[in-house]
């Protein structure tokens, strides 16, 4: 008796907790994605057209089909200061909602946490890591009626070429201060532009002679193109261990250490400073977002790197595309933001203005 009581019961609770959750199913079943009928505002750092406008404007056109709810993306530039006031502003400004990413952003952008720059409003490591399309090595290029040819001339020289740069965070400005430390160099370095093409312009007015960026962004779009084939510029060096196959006559800055022979503690220098080439043009998110909407995000961007319609845009503007995930991003960035205190030192040091 006591047994069938017991069964009894037993089957009782089982229906009790069926019936419950059949109850519940409707409800679950019935709430919306969090993201359907929202719009994410995509920051962009710097001025339209520049490479990181254009791969932010590319990505945001695709992802919202990945994100459940479909939201709009909507693009904003906000340019300035090598990017800093967008990564300010995501990390200070906007909520952690999940409603606001940067959509590309300066690689090299913590060095200026490194180095205690007072306008740094972020921590570099705390951002949420979504994405980047693409990673790869820089190129410094020289216009071609100066007479700086080789790095060599570069060293010589008593007049140091003119380099453009946005601010003392991007590659344009801490190249030249590397190439200086490591290799021997000279150069005056030009800074305040507001974007990639208005530094373009001044090389065409005469104004700087040389800038240095990304291989990638050299050969993918114009006035690069028109200029690589009028030979307007030519290349003193390439940041890779090995020559990109489009500088077949460019060396390296390994090949051009071993030929100055530069010591052991500038080579440790130059290993630190083009980590950043691993994080590429990387999709950021403000710190604090909830871990679900988090994932939503990485997980659109990584469906997006392999969806047909954006692969073939990717292919009709020739740009490259090796993505990294958000997880390794922050792999890169947390191992970055551990540096030793003799490297940066040594770092600011270098990058004194």
């Amino acid at each position: 008796m006591k047994n069938r009581r017991s069964l009894k019961q037993a089957v009782l609770s089982v229906a009790t907790l069926f019936l419950s959750g059949l109850w519940l199913v409707p409800e679950v079943a019935g709430q919306e994605p969090f993201y359907k009928g929202k719009t994410i505002k995509v920051i962009i750092g710097t001025t339209p057209g520049a490479l990181y406008d254009q791969w932010s404007r590319l990505i945001a056109s695709h992802i919202g089909k990945h994100i459940p709810g479909n939201p709009e993306l909507v693009p904003q530039n906000m340019a300035g200061a090598g990017h800093k006031i967008a990564a300010n502003y995501l990390y200070s400004v906007a909520k952690p909602d999940g409603l606001t990413v940067v959509g590309a952003i300066v690689p090299s952008l913590y060095f200026d946490q490194l180095l205690g720059k007072p306008e740094v409003q972020y921590d570099w490591a705390k951002f949420v890591w979504i994405g980047s399309p693409v990673k790869g090595e820089s190129q410094m290029y020289m216009r071609s009626d100066t007479p700086y040819k080789t790095m060599d001339d570069v060293r010589k020289a008593g007049e140091p070429p003119r380099c453009g740069a946005l601010s003392t965070s991007e590659q344009a400005y801490f190249l030249p201060k590397l190439f200086q430390e490591a290799l021997g160099a000279k150069f005056k370095i030009v800074t305040g532009y507001s974007g990639g093409p208005e530094i373009d312009l001044g090389v065409e007015r005469g104004e700087v002679h040389c800038r240095a960026f990304t291989i990638e962004a050299f050969f993918a779009r114009e006035p690069y193109i028109t200029w690589h084939k009028n030979k307007f510029v030519h290349h003193i060096i390439q940041t890779g261990q090995k020559r990109d196959p489009r500088l077949p006559d460019t060396p390296t800055i390994y090949e051009l250490m071993n030929r100055y022979k530069t010591p052991e503690a500038g080579r440790r220098l130059a290993t630190v400073m083009l980590a950043a080439d691993e994080l590429g043009r990387p999709m950021l998110g403000t710190p604090g977002i909830p871990p679900d909407r988090v994932k939503i995000l990485r997980d659109a961007f990584d469906k997006t790197m392999k969806d047909p319609e954006f692969l073939a845009d990717v292919a009709k503007r020739k740009y490259e595309l090796s993505p990294t995930r958000g997880e390794e991003l922050e792999r890169i960035v947390k191992e970055a933001m551990s540096q030793p205190q003799e490297i940066i030192q040594r770092m600011k040091k270098t990058l004194e203005e």
